[in-house]
């Protein structure tokens, strides 16, 4: 299926210097907002108190969400245990007499009674939680990202060559960058469930670079006279419309999720939408014209390599 026609010749490369405006109004927008506002952290990072209540005739979660925004608590995690009568409710650290979790329980099933009438609500187990993701798993996690992104360096080193490496992994860094400025300047949750919405972006991000670096070269081999820029721009042209179809098709799923899937997954549909889009983005103008830059680093080096021996 085609929804370019074969022949299409835009200019990709000669049109990249609106790119990289758009990627450094990004990358300065993102880089703001981290210094100054930093990140939202959600429960999972922040810590805070695990209440586990059952009823005897649930009412809707919806209600119950409304209820707790009414009392001021911030950030609550809501969801059913085991079965529709049993909830667990994970509230963000709090000060004072709502730091004690005894406290804290008590004023919670008190806001809720009314929404169950005269059924009594059973408190089953109030804990304080740690945060899930502490000193050493925050290093270990680090080091995992680093040994991923040397291990993706190797990869496409071997299978193409070192300057398409740079390309990927400086996509890879910008499409995880601009995602985490986006979170920071509409201060969202970073939760692990976002975490694992900008591992899906890397993952998809990396798959499409890759594609459009296989027929660049293939365009390599076949147009052996053509310069860089244009088996680029010829590469570019011909993978556009898997390109469009692939990601239009995943972003209309993420539009349905974020329009009707409710809240609970809204910021993951919004983080993955918005790095899928970026994602896209960047395997054609981030990722490609850095291959170009080595490519005219390199030339250039040649050519004055024999200047310096003459030199010397």
């Amino acid at each position: 299926m085609e929804i370019f026609p074969h022949k299409t010749s835009i200019d990709f490369v000669g049109i990249s210097w609106i790119a990289y405006l758009l990627t450094g109004l990004m990358f300065v927008a993102s880089t703001i907002s981290l210094a100054t506002q930093g990140m939202h952290m959600g429960i999972d990072f922040a810590g805070g108190t695990l209440i586990q209540l059952r009823f005897q005739a649930p009412p809707a979660l919806q209600d119950i969400r409304t209820t707790m925004v009414g009392l001021g608590l911030g950030d609550v995690v809501i969801q059913e245990f085991g079965t529709r009568e049993e909830i667990i409710l994970r509230v963000q650290k709090q000060t004072g007499d709502d730091g004690k979790p005894g406290e804290l329980a008590a004023k919670i099933i008190k806001a809720l009674e009314p929404l169950v009438g005269k059924d009594p609500i059973e408190l089953r187990r109030v804990e304080f939680v740690g945060p899930q993701v502490g000193a050493e798993l925050e290093q270990k996690g680090f080091l995992a990202m680093l040994y991923s992104i040397g291990a993706i360096l190797i990869y496409v080193a071997w299978r193409f060559e070192l300057r398409f490496a740079y390309g990927a992994v400086i996509a890879l860094a910008h499409d995880a960058y601009c995602s985490m400025g986006l979170l920071s300047i509409l201060q969202k949750e970073f939760t692990l469930t976002i975490v694992a919405a900008v591992l899906t972006i890397v993952g998809y991000s990396i798959n499409d670079t890759i594609v459009i670096y296989d027929r660049i070269r293939e365009e390599m081999r076949r147009n052996k006279k053509s310069s860089l820029a244009e088996v680029i721009n010829i590469a570019i042209n011909r993978t556009l419309s898997r390109t469009v179809i692939t990601s239009g098709t995943v972003v209309m799923v993420l539009l349905a999720l974020l329009l009707f899937g409710g809240e609970v997954i809204h910021d993951f549909a919004l983080v993955l939408l918005f790095g899928i889009i970026v994602g896209t983005y960047s395997s054609i103008f981030v990722a490609s014209p850095i291959v170009l830059f080595f490519e005219k680093k390199r030339s250039d080096h040649t050519k004055t390599a024999p200047k310096e021996e003459v030199a010397s």
